[in-house]
């Protein structure tokens, strides 16, 4: 029996000599993979000059640092479709070696629960990097329109921008229409959150929802201390400090059902800035990438650059990020469908403006040419 035993412990620390090993093998893989690595693209799923930019272009500056050979971090804007092209971009066709990322829309991941058919990607599969962010959802309107307070979006009929199906500056007011009978009306077709924050300056909409408050803070830091904007509505589960006058939605919610539904409408507040890999990168690399991902999260030098941008960090790892996609899938059935009507503008709520008409009706008339 004690030979038995002797051998048997011998066997087991030769087992788990072999698994450290291979372990320490795969470490070092990736680590060669990433010293051997050059240049890293990073695709944003907006364009330059808004919020997503901002933080995208400071998480480039500094993570090449917390990686072997200090590979150049490149950043590819590539906006359309609310953040649903270069998600797909990022399941379909980016490369799955570790050398390509993402930084998209927070509220993309679900597109596919909710049966968008332009989103061609199981959001399950992706590899969640972490979050460089959580925030609140708000609507904010230019303070010389007519929208003040939260009787106001009831009582009057108010305008925003979108920037596609998939957006959360489509998604959110679609839903308070549905859930809470606003009267607010959707001119999709900008190219980003920048150029509906121009054309809220020009008069051209009055207003935009979705996680904005980091945003505005770090590319329009006057607006809130100079109440160029007021904020009716807060589509949280709990009051902001900076808005302490807005009302919450699970405040206003007359209903389990409907508290339901905002619940998971709300997910993407738990991750305002998602950083992704493509599906099928190799173990070892993913976990690389998310070690150095909270490295540099930590790292004094992105803190202080952030500070001066105005930008907010309340970062968490990717196996959180992981879990609030795998949690938001496994919601009942009955609550997603319902949640998808909500989420989707009517036909008579939404306008997509005339230049984004003829650009889509010249890219159709080229490609049948071609």
């Amino acid at each position: 029996m004690k030979r038995l035993s002797t051998r048997f412990s011998l066997a087991l620390a030769a087992g788990v000599g072999l698994a450290l090993a291979a372990q320490q093998a795969a470490a070092e893989s990736a680590a060669d993979f990433y010293k051997n690595t050059r240049t890293i693209t990073l695709i944003l799923s907006a364009g330059p000059g808004g919020g997503y930019s901002a933080y995208g272009r400071t998480l480039a500056r500094h993570m090449g640092d917390h990686m072997p050979g200090n590979p150049n971090i490149v950043v590819q804007n590539m906006p359309g479709g609310g953040g649903l092209r270069a998600t797909n971009y990022l399941y379909n066709v980016a490369n799955k070696d570790g050398s390509v990322l993402g930084l998209i829309h927070s509220s993309v991941p679900l597109a596919p629960l909710y049966d968008i058919k332009a989103a061609k990607f199981d959001a399950t599969k992706f590899n969640w990097i972490g979050s460089m962010n959580r925030a609140s959802g708000i609507c904010v309107f230019w303070s010389r329109s007519p929208i003040r307070t939260w009787q106001d979006l009831l009582d009057k009929q108010s305008i925003v921008g979108g920037t596609g199906a998939g957006s959360q500056m489509e998604t959110l007011p679609a839903m308070l229409n549905a859930i809470f009978g606003t009267r607010i009306k959707i001119i999709s077709g900008y190219k980003g959150g920048n150029e509906v924050y121009l054309a809220m300056e020009r008069g051209e909409v009055q207003g935009r929802c979705g996680g904005l408050k980091s945003s505005i803070r770090s590319t329009r830091p006057d607006w809130f201390p100079n109440h160029k904007v007021v904020v009716p509505i807060q589509i949280s589960d709990q009051r902001d400090p900076d808005f302490p006058d807005a009302p919450t939605v699970m405040e206003l919610a007359k209903s389990d059902r409907d508290r339901a539904i905002l619940q998971l409408a709300l997910a993407p507040d738990q991750m305002d800035r998602p950083v992704l890999a493509p599906p099928d990168v190799p173990a070892d690399r993913v976990a690389f990438l998310r070690a150095a991902f909270m490295a540099t999260m930590n790292d004094p030098a992105l803190k202080a650059e952030a500070a001066k941008q105005h930008l907010e960090i309340g970062f968490f790892d990717g196996a959180r990020l992981e879990r609030v996609v795998k949690q938001a899938y496994g919601t009942p059935r009955d609550i997603v469908h319902a949640a998808a009507e909500d989420l989707k503008p009517k036909a008579s709520d939404r306008t997509v403006k005339a230049g984004a008409a003829e650009k889509s009706t010249r890219s159709k008339g080229k490609k049948a040419a071609d």
